[in-house]
């Protein structure tokens, strides 16, 4: 078959470089992809946002599956279009996809299915959110509504530190993302990324991570779009995972679905893992970067089966157990489990880029500047 990737970060090259290694892969396209990328598969100078140059270029190439990776596609509809042009595609509507694009959205759902997560607000003005803020008091956490590259979430340990948050985002600090702000209480204990394949009615566990967020050495510093991770996270024991699935993740999937907007593609849940169990921090709709580089190191197994699987409506037919074994376990020097079926010699090791300013000959630009982001 032929695949369509798109996206040109450093979980897009992990996501190709496993896609490259599956046995029923043909063609595999990457838009617009990078330099490092373009080791792994064919990089196409393809806007992501044209979704009619995007729908073209499948038509053209025969594109059997479209693998979107970033969340802002997902967000402007990307695979609605594709879906209505014959095309199938990986990953939510653009209706689903609002649990990344609007954190209040997520934040309300949470309210009115149980879900466990942070007491919180939703502001539209910077007084109200001030005076909610002098109520709790600090530390307190003000996050953008919007999409903002990981850069929306202000974790402010004084009244002094929210206000300024607030004002930066209701000043156009953060763009159209900081238009309507959530301010919620700061949750205690390790945070875990915790990712689930979903198809619409049926979720199963897949794997974790934790990424290193803050900028500087010592936890210190403002947070950012990921600073490196690590698989399994520690704290996400057999009976964590058991509680993320049966009280964030399931009832959200059922939620969705009852609200008219089935959530089809990987769910990746931010948790804190608190005292009580976990609380949900907040969903993204797609792999996380980098949490997706050391997700597709581990995987042991094909990754194509189970993203036509979210796409057609089918992980009823899956095993969980089997699909949670397909990530290997690291003991010591050595990975356990057998070896991947796509892969007659499974490589451990990769560089992987996010955008570089080297240029193969046949890559018909430069892309964007960037730096190596896991080896």
């Amino acid at each position: 078959m032929n695949i369509l990737l798109l996206g040109s970060g450093g979980r897009e090259h992990a996501l190709a470089w496993k896609l490259a290694a599956s046995p029923l892969v043909e063609r595999l396209f990457c838009a617009p992809g990078n330099a490092g990328i373009a080791r792994d598969c064919e990089v196409v100078a393809l806007d992501i946002a044209d979704h009619a140059a995007v729908i073209a270029f499948c038509k053209a190439q025969n594109i059997d599956l479209v693998v979107v990776g970033p969340e802002t596609p997902l967000c402007a509809g990307v695979v609605d279009d594709l879906t209505a042009a014959g095309i199938k595609a990986f990953g939510p509507s653009r209706a689903a996809a609002q649990l990344e694009g609007s954190k209040g959205f997520t934040k309300d759902l949470c309210k009115a299915n149980k879900i466990p997560t942070a007491a919180y607000e939703r502001f539209d003005a910077a007084a109200a959110a001030k005076r909610y803020v002098r109520a709790r008091g600090a530390p307190i956490v003000v996050k953008a509504d919007g999409l903002a590259a990981g850069k929306g979430v202000v974790i402010a340990n004084t009244l002094a530190e929210a206000d300024a948050a607030i004002d930066m985002m209701f000043g156009g600090g953060l763009g159209a993302a900081g238009a309507q702000v959530v301010v919620e209480e700061l949750l205690e204990g390790e945070e875990a990324s915790f990712f689930a394949l979903c198809d619409g009615g049926t979720a199963l566990a897949l794997a974790s991570a934790q990424d290193h967020k803050r900028a500087f050495d010592g936890d210190q510093g403002p947070n950012t779009g990921g600073m490196g991770a690590y698989s399994p996270a520690p704290t996400m024991t057999p009976e964590m995972v058991r509680r993320a699935m049966d009280e964030i993740v399931l009832p959200t999937v059922r939620a969705m679905k009852a609200g008219g907007a089935p959530y089809k593609g990987v769910l990746y849940a931010g948790l804190m893992i608190t005292a009580e169990g976990p609380k949900l921090i907040e969903y993204n709709v797609r792999f996380g970067d980098p949490e997706c580089q050391v997700l597709m190191l581990r995987l042991m197994s094909d990754l194509v089966p189970g993203l036509l699987a979210c796409c057609d409506g089918m992980l009823k037919n899956f095993d969980s157990a089997a699909a949670t074994s397909a990530f290997g376990r690291w003991n010591g020097n050595r990975w356990k489990n057998r070896k991947p079926r796509c892969c007659a010699k499974p490589r451990r090791e990769a560089l992987l880029f996010a955008g570089d300013d080297f240029c193969k000959p046949d890559v018909a630009r430069v892309r964007r500047r960037g730096d190596v982001e896991s080896v």
